[in-house]
């Protein structure tokens, strides 16, 4: 394989983190930006330069020798996204669309972005698929829908190859306690107690290697999936995810009201028939957590938690 050089925005996320590492193993040469507001836990390797920086400043980045980008850089969830709306759409919908811009003048052939599922807003079908319209409700939605508008329409100068995912759930070194799956595991082993506001609102969700692997599949196959994909194969109520990990954890679940009108769920058959296959879920990674707190790799960290690290680190 000709080595290829892959710049991953928003590289010491979440999602980041656990990507990376699949993308050297592989033999890639990974650029890595990101502001490191949560800090940066990559690994060192010879293949891999980490810069600490901001995808606002799109003059700063340097394309010279990038064959791919992978842009998960964005204000995630909706908490934050509605914490500073000028911040968010900076970052997310702005940036975006001058990074694609660079991209297309830097003759860059192919742009994966992470969009979210949450862009169809609060939907009765019970198959959400590509093609019903947006309705986002939310900053964050917002921006995402504006960012997927933006980049297709440079779908004729590169494969612009859009994801749609889940709520990601599962372990990675820059660990994630506010997602749904994570945050209730947590609070059962922590705790004891799950608190569960409503309960019936449902969310799809989606592994964190499931998805990561999604953006490998997708570096190694522009053709078969440029365009727009979903990618989550859970959709499950919230209630059903307490009852989950009650049945691994020693816990109780305390019900109380909600004004949560989110409920989101979707259909990734269009992803499934590229060839691409799932192979882990959320039984998984609720075990996965579980398994990491009694061996003591993990505990319960502000800086896990964005909307609260935000407040206290960053915005400050």
């Amino acid at each position: 394989m000709i080595q290829k050089n892959i710049l991953v925005t928003g590289a010491t996320g979440y999602k980041g983190t656990r990507l990376v590492p699949k993308l050297l193993d592989k033999g890639y040469k990974v650029v890595a930006l990101d502001t490191q507001w949560f800090g940066n836990f990559l690994p060192q390797h010879e293949n891999l330069t980490v810069i600490k920086g901001d995808v606002r400043h799109t003059s700063d980045i340097n394309l010279q020798g990038i064959d791919s980008i992978i842009h998960l850089a964005s204000i995630a969830n909706d908490p934050c996204g509605d914490l500073d709306p000028k911040l968010t759409w900076e970052v997310s919908a702005l940036a975006t669309m001058q990074l694609a811009d660079k991209a297309k003048r830097a003759g860059i052939k192919q742009f994966i972005y992470a969009s979210s599922g949450s862009v169809y807003g609060v939907k009765d079908e019970l198959q959400v698929t590509e093609d019903l319209p947006l309705d986002p409700i939310s900053e964050y939605n917002k921006t995402k829908m504006v960012a997927e508008r933006v980049l297709m329409s440079y779908a004729n100068d590169m494969a612009v190859q859009i994801v749609r995912p889940a709520t990601v759930c599962g372990l990675s070194d820059r660990m994630r306690l506010d997602v749904s799956v994570n945050m209730l595991t947590m609070q059962a082993l922590c705790n004891g107690l799950i608190t569960v506001f409503g309960g019936a609102q449902v969310r799809p969700n989606i592994h964190i290697d499931d998805i990561t692997d999604l953006y490998v599949f997708m570096l190694e196959n522009p053709t078969k999936t440029s365009g727009i994909f979903n990618a989550g194969f859970e959709n499950i109520s919230i209630m059903d995810i307490a009852k989950m990990v009650q049945q691994k954890v020693d816990c109780k679940i305390e019900v109380t009201p909600s004004n949560d009108p989110r409920c989101y769920r979707i259909n990734s058959d269009k992803l499934l028939a590229t060839g691409f296959k799932p192979k882990k879920s959320v039984s998984i990674a609720i075990d996965e957590i579980a398994s990491a707190f009694h061996a003591g790799k993990l505990s319960n960290q502000d800086r896990y938690y964005n909307l609260k690290w935000m407040q206290q680190e960053v915005l400050k």
